[in-house]
């Protein structure tokens, strides 16, 4: 039985995940990781590029999830089945969430690990990291595309902690139910970190150790700019610009694709240029994907509405050369169908479609150093999935 085939398994047979994940749900899901006879762009993209690397990453990250550490808190999570505690939002994200469901980050690793090569040769690497030649991939960086996925993973459970001081109305009930999620989410998303950095200490490199390390503390920093109050919550302030945003979305999600793609080819014994290159397609492919996502309530409001976030790019390009007044109040979204046709009427929505391709370009064009192979074909195919409208 393959990883996939074990995840479904124990999906169906754990109480918890067999609630979360209800019929049409699972459904959906299913028909993603067997490939459908009609799949769109995005999912043939991305089912296209895991057979070249000769592994599905749907549900890489949920290696440790089949221990028994997580099944005993798998089972104390069932007492918030029912409640409205974002982990379990959260939980059903990491299987299925739209276009970009499919976790990737994993997968790109691995495509740009096997898009670049063996590397030089290293006689002391070579007795402790053997290489696939049938993949093309260092069992190292295979294990990197995990520790990457669990990182992600890590940070998205961390997110849905609620913040109690807005409970304060709360009934008791309510208050302890909350209490007890925000423990189940700290729990789960430490044990995840704990795994990883696990993992990034048995890679015995110091530099991909440190570097890695670095990407997991600007997750954390990503929480506390100046784009979010005291509490947590975005808001967008009048000083709020388009670097304001590239920093947002390098400290979320950019260096953590970045650093990942950069660290795979370190463990290769790549020169810095190869890895500065791989950086450079990871940092662009993240603002790509990100603004791909602000675009959605935009382009398709119908289904995507309630996506819509203050601090999205077109927002806040918006806010810098228009009066704001009708649609915004004290830096918070009054009536986000309102901003969806205020700023549908403006060109703004036109230059971050532009301004989308552009990261696109840019990340394919740093694949211009590797060398013709399926690998960077598969790349340039998931980079231009993305940036599609």
């Amino acid at each position: 039985m393959n990883l996939c085939s074990k995840c479904l398994h124990y999906i169906r047979r754990n109480p918890l995940l067999r609630r979360i994940f209800d019929e049409k749900l699972a459904a959906r899901s299913i028909a993603s990781f067997t490939w459908g006879s009609k799949p769109d762009e995005w999912n043939k993209a991305v089912s296209d590029a895991e057979k070249i690397v000769g592994y599905p990453t749907s549900f890489m990250s949920l290696r440790c999830l089949l221990s028994d550490e997580f099944s005993n808190i798998a089972m104390h999570m069932r007492k918030l089945v029912g409640t409205k505690h974002p982990i379990l939002k959260t939980a059903r994200g990491l299987v299925y969430d739209g276009k970009h469901s499919m976790q990737t980050r994993g997968l790109i690793v691995l495509l740009i690990s096997k898009a670049a090569g063996q590397g030089p040769y290293n006689k002391d690497q070579e007795d402790t990291d053997k290489y696939d030649r049938s993949s093309g991939i260092y069992h190292s960086q295979r294990s990197l595309a995990e520790i990457t996925e669990l990182i992600h993973t890590a940070n998205l459970i961390h997110k849905g902690v609620v913040n109690m001081a807005d409970l304060e109305g709360g009934e008791g009930n309510e208050k302890r139910t909350m209490e007890f999620g925000n423990k189940m989410a700290v729990l789960c998303g430490d044990y995840l970190l704990a795994n990883a950095s696990t993992g990034l200490a048995e890679l015995r490199n110091t530099y991909v150790v440190e570097n890695m390390s670095g990407a997991i503390g600007e997750l954390m920093e990503a929480e506390f700019t100046r784009i979010r109050e005291e509490g947590g919550d975005c808001i967008l302030k009048s000083e709020i610009n388009h670097s304001d945003w590239l920093r947002q979305t390098f400290l979320s999600s950019g260096s953590l694709l970045a650093k990942s793609c950069q660290s795979a080819l370190e463990l290769a014994n790549h020169s810095q240029a190869f890895q500065k290159s791989a950086f450079t397609f990871g940092e662009n492919m993240a603002y790509a994907q990100q603004l791909c996502e602000d675009l959605k309530p935009f382009l398709r409001p119908d289904t995507h509405l309630e996506q819509l976030s203050i601090t999205s790019l077109p927002v806040i390009k918006f806010t810098t050369k228009y009066d704001v007044q009708e649609i915004l109040k004290d830096g918070r979204i009054v009536k986000p169908k309102k901003i969806i046709d205020v700023l549908s009427a403006t060109p703004v929505v036109k230059e971050c479609q532009e301004l989308c391709a552009e990261f696109g370009d840019i990340a394919k064009d740093s694949l211009n150093d590797f060398d013709t192979s399926d690998a960077r074909d598969a790349l340039v195919n998931i980079v231009n999935a993305t940036v599609k409208p």
